[in-house]
């Protein structure tokens, strides 16, 4: 039996040092994004009708929350409509704690975006020249039940789904990062913080939890919904 415990032992051993390597490349490579991206996201605290606001008798996890992400210096951050298409009023929480009112200046509703306006300057988030291709690593930061911003990672699993049936107009990168009520608004970045889509959607069937299955609208559709008066 000590022989086999051994044996069992070396083999341990010899896996861990085979594997080690790319398991720290892998948290190097999710703190360098985390590192990059996060000055430009924020937690969205919308005040829906029959919920208390966040952080105002609302237990963490139970009033409707999301994501944005600061696009332009000028205070201007996009989001998912959905987080916000039913608010009475609408906050934002910025990297450093504060907690700011903010402005819907456009929805659209064939995307499901939104963008929202607040009275301070914002880091805007650093654009992907390129979409990644399928298979690419990517991380994924957002405002997970409400929780405050963390990061997942995982791979861009599809390119170019359309036709899922959420919303009209469709341009997804399908990926494996996990998502969960929250995540809406959220960036999916590069390993290098660059932003590659919009966190939007997640398919399941009985529950919004996290299946793998998760969408995010691409940049590209992204920028186009962009009003050409907040450019």
């Amino acid at each position: 039996m000590k022989g086999i415990w051994r044996w069992a032992g070396t083999a341990l051993l010899i896996h861990a040092l085979l594997f080690w390597p790319g398991i720290a490349a892998a948290q190097t490579d999710a703190r360098a994004a985390w590192s990059v991206a996060s000055p430009s996201i924020f937690e969205v605290e919308p005040t829906w009708p029959g919920y208390a606001r966040p952080g105002f008798g609302a237990p963490a996890g139970t009033a409707p929350e999301g994501t944005g992400i600061a696009v332009l210096k000028s205070g201007v951050i996009a989001t998912a409509l959905h987080v916000v298409a039913k608010a009475t009023e609408i906050h934002v929480r910025a990297p450093d704690g504060t907690v700011l009112p903010a402005e819907l200046l456009r929805a659209d509703p064939r995307t499901d975006l939104a963008f929202l306006r607040i009275d301070a300057e914002t880091v805007p988030i650093r654009l992907a020249e390129d979409r990644p291709e399928t298979g690419a690593p990517v991380c994924a930061l957002s405002n997970a039940f409400g929780l405050g911003i963390g990061i997942t990672c995982g791979v861009v699993s599809a390119n170019r789904r359309s036709g899922v049936g959420f919303n009209r107009v469709e341009d997804f990168l399908q990926t494996d990062a996990a998502l969960n009520p929250g995540s809406s608004g959220g960036a999916l970045v590069d390993l290098e913080g660059r932003l590659v889509g919009l966190l939007s959607a997640i398919f399941t069937k009985d529950s919004d939890a996290n299946i793998g299955v998760n969408f995010a609208v691409s940049t590209e559709l992204l920028l186009k919904s962009v009003p050409p008066e907040l450019r």
